[in-house]
């Protein structure tokens, strides 16, 4: 007995220390739900995102050298990939030479107008001596010395001198309108013909530039195996695609219950599939002007049929804060905590 009742008083502290420990527990897991309870809303249904450019050739021609691999890290600015130039070189050999041709008529023009003058004090000379002969072989035929037809011979003189003088100073009008626009301001290249070549020459150095495509930005060149030598690249068909670097955020798609108490700014706490012991902080960015169905290809037709009511979700966008210690790849899944009871907008 004596024994028994020994190990009982042993016991008791232990028993006791058991009945306070359990209670506090039940009475911490009660004050702890109910002080998070309604506080937060997560989904699952959250995927990385990043910007994704598809990069299309603003000329076309065959492609000659390819200077990435699949998965490389570019900059902005790097080069891509090479278009034949040639043809757009030749296009520029053109345009050179029609901005040479243009200029020669221009100086053909200009020299039309300084000799205008020339024919036309000519043409006007002889209207004069026409004009003071018919006035003597019409004195000589009142007086009787001379005929009708001498006199209409010194007429019809008279007549083709004035023509020459008109054609002379028409000449002289067309001319000084071909150049009238460069001496107007002053400058050759205004001549239309010259600027219009001068324009081809502008548009065909364009192209001849565009035949090397550069990164417009900084990322992961992907979908290489679209990109080949000797492939026939087209003005505005994607060959390659850079997934860039600069800025990432989170899609977190939740339940339309969940935003009845959502705003903007509020903190948002993300984890990764792909890493389990990554956490990353982040806020709300912005909650979506549609449901996800609504942007579909297909959106619903609630309308017609057979109506079975669907929990909608719509997106909302995560801004990450910091840099993150881990690589983000696009289309990672990822979880997402928002405290809701956080007033937001920061």
């Amino acid at each position: 007995m004596a024994e028994q009742e020994k190990t009982e008083r042993k016991r008791s502290p232990v028993r006791l220390i058991a009945m306070l420990i359990v209670p506090a527990l039940v009475i911490g897991i009660g004050v702890y739900w109910y002080v998070t309870s309604g506080r937060y809303v997560s989904t699952d249904n959250a995927y990385v995102q990043q910007d994704i450019i598809e990069i299309s050739p603003e000329v076309g021609g065959r492609i000659v050298a390819v200077l990435v691999e699949e998965n490389e890290q570019v900059e902005a600015g790097d080069i891509l990939f090479r278009i034949d130039p040639e043809p757009y070189r030749i296009a520029v050999q053109q345009a050179e030479a029609d901005i040479s041709d243009a200029r020669l008529a221009l100086g053909q023009a200009e020299t039309a107008v300084s000799t205008s003058g020339v024919d036309i004090s000519t043409a006007q000379a002889n209207v004069e001596f026409a004009r003071r002969n018919l006035a003597r072989e019409r004195e000589l035929m009142e007086r009787g010395f001379n005929t009708r037809a001498r006199v209409e011979s010194f007429e019809n003189q008279l007549s083709d001198a004035q023509a020459r003088l008109n054609a002379a100073r028409a000449a002289q009008m067309d001319a000084r309108a071909a150049v009238g626009s460069a001496n107007s301001r002053g400058a050759r290249s205004e001549f239309p013909a010259v600027a219009a070549a001068i324009a081809r020459r502008e548009e065909a150095q364009l192209n001849l530039e565009r035949t090397i495509v550069r990164a417009p930005v900084s990322g992961t060149i992907s979908e290489v195996d679209r990109l080949q030598i000797g492939q026939m690249a087209n003005p505005g068909t994607a060959v390659v695609s850079i997934v860039a670097r600069d800025e990432t955020w989170i899609e977190a798609n939740f339940k339309e219950t969940d935003l009845d108490r959502m705003r903007i700014g509020q903190p948002a706490r993300i984890t990764f599939d792909a890493y389990p012991d990554l956490v990353v902080q982040g806020r709300v960015g912005s909650i979506g002007a549609g449901t996800g169905a609504e942007f579909s290809i297909l959106p619903p037709q609630n309308a017609t049929g057979n109506w079975v009511k669907v929990t909608q979700r719509v997106p909302v966008r995560i801004e990450i804060e910091g840099t993150p210690s881990r690589q983000m790849i696009t289309g990672l899944s990822a979880d997402v905590r928002v405290d809701i009871r956080d007033d937001g907008e920061r």
